[in-house]
């Protein structure tokens, strides 16, 4: 089951690169110096990729002690 740890692992790195993105996104946003309401639109578009890349994550996560505990 040793495919199964790396294969989670994957997905974990994958989940932390989105919300890596999702940090830069918003950094860059409040860095341009938009209105209020230009930075709470901007926001509201990154927290829905933000939470798919949490949720992607923690399912690497699951998979990965799924695999160590069938190994």
């Amino acid at each position: 089951m040793d495919w199964l740890i790396w294969v989670g692992a994957a997905i974990s790195v994958a989940g932390l690169a989105g919300l890596i993105w999702c940090i830069q996104a918003v950094w860059r946003a409040r860095r341009a110096g938009l209105s209020d309401e230009a930075l709470r639109e901007r926001v509201r578009r990154v927290v829905p990729l933000n939470m798919a890349a949490l949720l992607l994550s923690v399912f690497g996560l699951i998979v990965v002690i799924l695999g160590i505990a069938l190994g």
